[in-house]
């Protein structure tokens, strides 16, 4: 008989192994991890697939209900059981409504905690004995309309990361897409402090593992509370020369068709990253400000990507626009000659407090009018990778139909 496997989730590791002990005498229940947090948690799930996941409610960084959530989407195949001291009901409706299978109250004995997982297990094995088949997670599913948007500006300051970042959390918090956001500013590269997410493992780290394959990436991911994974840059500047222009494509390579917007967040200047990643990217977005230099550069810029023929994959996002600025979006705009595709309100005093805090404005502040920018942006975003995968659909439907129809034709019916 299958032994059931378990995963351990607590944030306090003496209850991890005051658990791990209670399950060891257990001849069914084999014991095959534990993690200290949420986005372990999802990682370890979506690459070894435990029978069960014991999951305590209250931990840092993300609690266990929004884990569970996160989890639901991840590793569906995986079932969660919340462990709490609290044993109100509204709490075990929040759990129940996020996906998990049981709620058990802390403390329990193993005798209580054995028998309801094995309680849980028995009911995903009936369940999947009647309808006939296993549940499948669609972490392995081949994506062919992901969007590669590669973020850059003409210098720093202009708000390029924060752009990116707050984007990736809008798009990962619909719950329907799966969103990458990559820092290749390799040397001061800020996304993690963005998100408020400490890097154990980076980009840096990922490179010296050996052959780059997309199952040893998923381990070197973070995963924000949003949903959006994040593959952090280098903890330390002289690290960042330990990544190359040829690791960046191979992990691009690896991660293009398991996500459906991948976001990368560049450096201020064109340097062999930033090109591999104008090069695989479907978008480049130029941000800009609205002062004399920066448009300087812009319009240097604009005349560097057309040499290298991505004009147009370039969406212009105007920064920070302001009546007060001493000139309209239409200067910007019959300065460089091109159209501004995305505008972004100048809202400092909700992007400094945001960021501050290590939380997303679009999170901290969804009222606020540069908030507003970004959901048009992730609307229209979103509105055109819908459009595309229903396309693809169709012409794929419409390829099954031809050999029915050449059918036809033979048989004359």
């Amino acid at each position: 008989m299958k032994r059931i496997s378990v995963l351990i989730v607590d944030d306090i590791s003496d209850t991890r192994d005051s658990i791990r002990r209670l399950l060891q005498f257990e001849n069914d229940i084999e014991v095959v991890g534990d993690v200290g947090s949420g986005s372990e948690a999802i990682l370890f799930a979506e690459v070894e697939r435990p029978d069960i996941i014991l999951m305590d409610i209250n931990m840092p960084e993300m609690d266990g209900i929004r884990t569970t959530e996160l989890l639901a989407q991840r590793a569906p195949d995986c079932s969660v059981i919340i462990m709490s001291v609290q044993g109100e009901q509204a709490y075990l409706r929040r759990a129940m409504m996020a996906g998990a299978r049981e709620y058990i109250v802390k403390p329990f004995t193993g005798d209580e905690l054995s028998n309801v997982i094995a309680k849980v297990f028995e009911m995903d094995q009936q369940k999947k004995d009647v309808l006939g088949y296993q549940i499948k997670s669609d972490t392995n599913h081949k994506r062919q309309n992901s969007e590669i948007i590669s973020f850059f500006s003409t210098k720093g300051g202009v708000g390029n990361t924060t752009l990116a970042t707050n984007l990736a959390v809008q798009l990962a918090s619909s719950g329907k897409l799966r969103v990458l956001l990559i820092d290749l500013n390799l040397q001061f590269g800020d996304v993690a402090v963005f998100l408020n997410l400490i890097p154990k493992r980076t980009i840096a780290d990922l490179t010296q593992s050996g052959v780059i394959k997309y199952s040893e990436i998923q381990s070197y991911l973070l995963t924000h509370s949003s949903g959006l994974q994040v593959l952090a840059a280098p903890t330390r500047p002289e690290y960042a020369d330990l990544v190359t222009a040829e690791h960046v494509e191979q992990i691009l390579k690896e991660v293009k068709d398991k996500f459906d917007f991948i976001i990368c967040d560049n450096i201020s200047r064109f340097d062999d990253v930033s090109l591999v990643s104008f090069d695989v990217s479907t978008q480049i977005c130029l941000v800009l400000a609205m002062d004399v230099p920066t448009l300087k550069n812009a319009k240097l810029s604009l005349e560097v990507i057309e040499g290298l023929h991505h004009t147009s994959k370039v969406k212009v996002v105007l920064n920070r626009a302001s009546k007060e600025m001493g000139m309209t979006p239409q200067d910007v705009e019959k300065s460089l000659n091109v159209k501004i595709d995305y505008e972004i309100t100048s809202d400092g005093r909700a992007l400094v407090a945001a960021l501050n805090q290590g939380i997303p404005f679009v999170t901290s502040h969804p009222q606020s009018k540069a908030t507003e920018g970004i959901k048009n942006m992730a609307k229209k975003l979103m509105s055109a990778h819908n459009q595309a995968v229903k396309s693809e659909a169709l012409d794929q439907e419409l390829g099954n139909r031809r050999p029915l129809k050449g059918l036809r034709k033979v048989f004359g019916f």
